[in-house]
């Protein structure tokens, strides 16, 4: 198993037993503020959408999932999504991942976002040159989340319509372009 590590952090990609962090990390209202309005998650959508869900783009060859995120005294802070943009649409853009990321509110504030972030972003591009660009989607009221994308390199590309749940749900996509001599999809 892959671990990256940063001077306070040590990152791995969660697996399919990994139900118990999931839940525990979608039990405080703010940290769903931006994701359902402040809705706890139940332990039955974790283990009948959200682990099904993990299931379907879980891949460590690819590093895509969702990189479980401790720090050093081994308490799990949150987590950092990494998959194809638009990958539950007919047309996934492989070449273009999405990064997103969920931690815990005493973690918030503290960089840990951010440096995790760019820590599996860094692992990715070593191991996957051929990846064009990371992309984020934030609720446009999320200034947070916004601010990690601009850390991040990331510039505003466009409001579009949430592309992962039902209704019409606006967000911000901001992306960040690592070359622009690879083939695109």
């Amino acid at each position: 198993m892959t671990v990256i590590s940063t001077s306070r952090l040590n990152i791995s990609l969660m697996t399919l037993n990994d139900a118990d962090l999931l839940f525990e990390l979608d039990q405080d209202p703010a940290v769903m503020k931006y994701i359902n309005g402040g809705r706890k998650t139940t332990r039955k959508e974790i283990d009948q959408v959200f682990i099904p869900r993990l299931a379907s783009y879980l891949n460590s060859e690819k590093c895509w999932g969702l990189w479980k995120v401790f720090n050093k005294e081994d308490y799990f802070l949150g987590w950092i999504l990494i998959r194809p943009m638009d990958f539950f649409t007919d047309k996934p853009q492989f070449k273009n991942l999405e990064i997103g990321w969920r931690f815990k509110q005493t973690a918030w504030g503290k960089g840990f976002a951010t440096e995790s972030a760019k820590a599996v972003i860094e692992h990715i591009v070593e191991q996957h040159p051929d990846i064009i660009k990371f992309s984020a989607i934030a609720d446009e009221l999320n200034t947070a989340s916004i601010g990690i994308m601009k850390k991040l390199g990331m510039e505003y590309i466009e409001t579009i319509l949430h592309p992962d749940v039902e209704g019409d749900v606006d967000v911000v996509l901001y992306s960040t372009f690592l070359s622009l001599t690879n083939n695109s999809n």
